[in-house]
């Protein structure tokens, strides 16, 4: 991996190695960009196979966070860390504090929050070196638990797609299958639930199965099963790339509107699905919820006020189909470009007014 060549393809700012020999501390936190704001992005802990995969996932999901970030309206920009290290047992206190010492070095840069294999206890360990760090507990100010406020923006979001495929964003009705029912679904399947949606759920944990069947009435299939549903829409909320070549063909929806990261296995399958005639909503504009409750810690949490902000994703969603039927193009890359276009133009905006002070100083020579 030729590292500056490719900082250099996607435009990174800043790759940062953290090494800390008593903890046994190895993580990199990458920064994509900083146009709109500092860099915000979660800590993932991981067991990669080499060193050049940590940092190949940091680079790919800091420049996801950027676009994630702006999507959703924030002032901010896209960073990640990955600590590679086994969250089953590599963990300590002495570990995340020290993390917490790096990015208290970035002076602000950087803003961290749990991911994968990382916690809300993690994430108080950190807090105790820096306040760069949101997703913390309850008790030093933040929402505590995003998954009710991610399944709520991905209610929202679902509401507005069905808008788009169906001329009503009423789910009344509506026949919606649920692929995993963990702790994002759950709550979601309660909202589809309370407006009279019918659901299909499919869960490898049949406790999760079994809680939605009991309180929501929902009918269970196998996980195999579960691309072959007919349905109105279908809604990924567990495994990624869940479209792909294998599934294209199985679907049986009009809709693909879910809170799972990265559902196209690859860009080509977004094209498809428009090819089929299936509205998706990119994931990362509708399951943006848990972000902007994480980042409204940043003013001091306001449940009202991050609530408000999360309602905005329906409005981001049709504002997707929108730029899609303007330049006639799938909307996986219509969301891409409604990012673009509101990096461009803050830094466009900064550009101008620094020349402004320039011709100013000038003048006044």
């Amino acid at each position: 991996m030729i590292l500056f060549e490719y900082m250099e393809k996607y435009d990174y700012e800043q790759l940062v190695f953290c090494q800390d020999q008593n903890s046994g501390l190895k993580a990199i936190i990458a920064i994509h960009d900083t146009t709109l704001g500092p860099a915000l992005g979660g800590t993932r802990m991981w067991t990669y196979d080499s060193e050049e995969d940590a940092i190949e996932d940091a680079l790919r999901l800091a420049r996801g966070m950027t676009y994630k970030n702006a999507a959703a309206g924030l002032n901010l920009g896209g960073g990640k860390t990955v600590i590679i290290g086994d969250p089953r047992k590599d963990k300590s206190e002495e570990l995340f504090r020290a993390f917490g010492r790096y990015i208290q070095g970035l002076n602000g840069r950087y803003i961290t929050a749990e991911d994968v294999g990382t916690t809300v206890e993690d994430m108080d360990l950190i807090h105790q070196e820096t306040n760069y760090v949101t997703g913390i507990s309850p008790a030093f100010g933040s929402g505590g638990n995003p998954s009710p406020v991610t399944a709520y923006g991905v209610y929202k979001g679902m509401k507005a797609t069905a808008k788009v495929a169906f001329g009503d964003d009423s789910l009344k009705g509506r026949v919606v299958a649920v692929q995993g029912v963990g702790n994002v679904a759950y709550h979601l399947c309660k909202y589809l639930h309370e407006e009279g949606a019918r659901l299909i759920v499919t869960d490898i944990n049949q406790t999760n199965v079994d809680r939605a069947v009991q309180e929501f009435g929902a009918e269970f299939v196998q996980p195999e099963k579960i691309y072959d549903v007919e349905c109105d829409i279908f809604s990924p909320c567990a495994l990624g790339a869940i479209v792909n070549d294998q599934t294209l063909e199985r679907f049986k929806c009009k809709v693909i509107s879910g809170s799972a990261n990265n559902q196209l296995k690859e860009e080509r399958h977004g094209v498809h699905l428009e090819e089929l005639g299936i509205v998706y909503a990119p994931d990362y504009v509708i399951n943006a919820g848990g972000v902007i409750n994480v980042a409204d810690e940043l003013q001091g949490y306001n449940q009202e006020r991050a609530l408000k902000k999360v309602d905005g994703i329906y409005d981001n969603i049709l504002r997707v189909f929108e730029i899609a039927k303007r330049d006639g193009i799938p909307s996986y890359q219509a969301a891409d470009r409604m990012a673009e276009e509101r990096i461009a133009s803050v830094r466009n905006s900064r550009s101008t007014f620094l020349q402004n002070e320039r011709n100013l100083l000038n003048l006044s020579r």
